[in-house]
C-alpha cells in the first residue's frame, strides 16, 4: 500500500501546468482552471481535477460551477474536484452550483492526494432538493499552511493502478499486459492471474472503471483481487484451476478528465456493449471474443464493479439457466454465511439485448454476469472487508463439487 501512496502523492503534486496537461479536466470549457482571493487560490490542474467554473465572491469566498462533461443523458453522479493553496492562514468558504442534478459525493478532504477523510457535519451545508431546485452545497475549510484537496471521492487515477499491478505482479502468479489504448491514447492495463505451469481450463474476468466517479468499487475491487492472489490454500488451488483476467479501469480518459460518467465519445461504456461503438468497449468485445474462440478456455463468470447509493448484487435471476448453474445463489449465500452482522443485497433482473456488461455475457456467452456494486459512502473499512469475504465465498464457490 505504501507503493500505491506514492504513486498517487506523486500524480497529484505534479507542478501545475504538467499535471495539466495530462489530466485536460473539463478541456470544453475556455474558463480559466484558476481563481484567487486575499485568502487562497484554487485550481483544477490534477488528475481528475474538475470544475466548469470558478469565480471569487468575496474575501475568503469562492463559487464553482459544477456541469457534466457534455449535453448528453447523464447519471446524476455530480463529480468535483479542486485543490485550495493557501495565501493565508484562516477559513474559507466554497459554493458548489450544480447545473444538473444536484449535489450527491460528502465532501472529503486530503493534504497529500493521498490519505482522505469526510469534512464534518458542521463544515457542509446542503441545500435545495435537487428536482426543478438543484440542490447546492457550501463548504467551509479551515486553511494551515499547505495546500489542501477537496473532491466528492477519493482520488484513484491511472498511476495508483500502475503501481497496484506493478506490485500485484511482482509474484510468478500475476502477469501485466496491455489490453489495449483508450480514445485519447492512454493505457488500459490488465493483469492475468494464474499458477505458472498449471493447464487452467476455465477463465473469470473483472472489470472496473466503466464509470470515472465509482470510487467505491475500485476499493472492492483492490482486496478482492488481492485475496485471488494470497497464500491460502484456497487461493492456490484457485489459481491452480482458474484463469482471472482483471481490466481494473476501462475508463482512464474519462477518470483523467474529471468525467461524471462517459468516456470522451460522450458514451455511458455500460450501456455500449453489444453495439460497441466506443474503443474501450470494443477491447472487451476482443477479449471474450479470444476467450471464446480458445479451445483451452472456458469461460465462466464475469464481475463488474461499481458504485450506487447503496451496496447491492445486480444479478441473473435463478430461473434464467446460467454455466455454472446457480453460482450467483450459491456464491452470495456463502457471502452471506461469512458475513452474518451485514445484509447482502441483491436484485435479480434480466432484459434480453439490454447493452450492458451483464446482460450481454450472460446473452452472449451463457454465463453469469453479475454487477458488484458499492454505496457511496459505505464505510471503507467495511468496503475492504466485503471485497476479500466475496472473493473468498466466489473462489470457494467455483471450486466447489457439481451438485449434480
Amino acid at each position: 500500500m505504501r507503493l500505491l501512496a506514492f504513486s498517487a502523492a506523486l500524480m497529484l503534486f505534479l507542478p501545475q501546468s504538467a499535471a495539466a496537461t495530462e489530466a485536460g479536466a473539463n478541456s470544453g470549457t475556455s474558463a480559466p482552471s484558476l481563481c484567487e482571493n486575499r485568502a487562497a487560490a484554487v485550481d483544477r490542474n490534477f488528475p481528475a481535477g474538475a470544475y466548469v467554473k470558478c469565480e471569487t465572491a468575496g474575501k475568503k469566498r469562492f463559487t464553482l460551477t459544477i456541469a457534466p462533461e457534455d449535453e448528453g443523458e447523464i447519471n446524476c453522479s455530480a463529480w468535483y474536484a479542486f485543490r485550495l493553496t493557501p495565501v493565508r492562514k484562516g477559513r474559507v468558504t466554497i459554493d458548489l452550483n450544480y447545473t444538473k442534478c444536484g449535489h450527491r459525493y460528502w465532501p472529503k478532504i486530503s493534504h497529500d492526494g493521498v490519505n482522505w477523510t469526510y469534512l464534518p457535519t458542521k463544515a457542509v451545508t446542503i441545500e435545495g432538493e435537487g428536482e426543478g431546485e438543484e440542490k447546492s452545497a457550501r463548504i467551509s475549510v479551515k486553511l494551515g499552511g499547505e495546500p489542501v484537496f477537496i473532491a466528492g471521492q477519493e482520488i484513484l487515477p491511472p498511476s495508483v493502478y500502475d503501481a497496484w499491478i506493478d506490485q500485484l505482479s511482482v509474484g510468478p502468479d500475476a502477469e501485466r499486459w496491455l489490453l489495449g489504448k483508450s480514445a485519447e491514447g492512454r493505457d488500459i492495463p490488465a493483469v492475468t492471474i494464474a499458477a505458472p505451469d498449471q493447464p487452467q481450463r476455465e477463465t473469470v474476468v473483472l472489470v472496473g472503471r466503466q464509470h470515472p466517479p465509482e470510487i467505491t468499487g475500485a476499493l472492492a475491487m483492490f482486496p478482492f483481487v488481492e485475496t485471488l492472489l494470497g497464500d491460502s490454500d484456497l487461493a492456490k488451488r484457485y489459481r491452480a484451476r482458474f484463469q482471472t483476467i482483471v481490466v481494473p479501469m476501462l475508463n482512464p480518459d474519462g477518470v483523467m478528465r474529471g468525467h461524471w460518467r462517459h468516456n470522451t465519445g460522450g458514451v455511458d461504456l455500460n450501456r455500449d456493449w453489444g453495439p460497441f461503438t466506443q474503443p474501450e468497449t470494443k477491447l472487451m468485445q476482443g477479449l471474450f471474443e479470444g476467450i471464446a474462440s480458445d479451445p483451452e478456455r472456458n469461460l465462466r463468470l464475469m464481475l463488474d464493479f461499481h458504485s450506487t447509493q447503496q451496496d447491492i448484487f445486480y444479478t441473473i435471476p435463478d430461473e434464467l439457466p446460467t454455466d455454472p448453474a446457480f453460482f450467483t445463489r450459491d456464491w452470495l449465500a456463502r457471502l452471506q454465511k461469512r458475513m452474518p452482522d451485514y445484509e447482502v443485497t441483491r436484485d435479480a433482473r434480466h432484459v434480453v439485448g439490454r447493452p450492458i456488461s451483464k446482460a450481454y455475457v450472460f446473452d452472449t456467452y451463457g454465463v453469469p454476469g453479475v454487477t458488484f456494486e458499492l454505496g457511496d459512502e459505505t464505510d471503507r473499512d467495511l468496503i475492504d472487508r466485503i471485497g476479500r469475504e466475496a472473493a473468498i465465498a466466489m473462489m470457494e464457490t467455483l471450486l466447489a463439487p457439481d451438485p449434480k
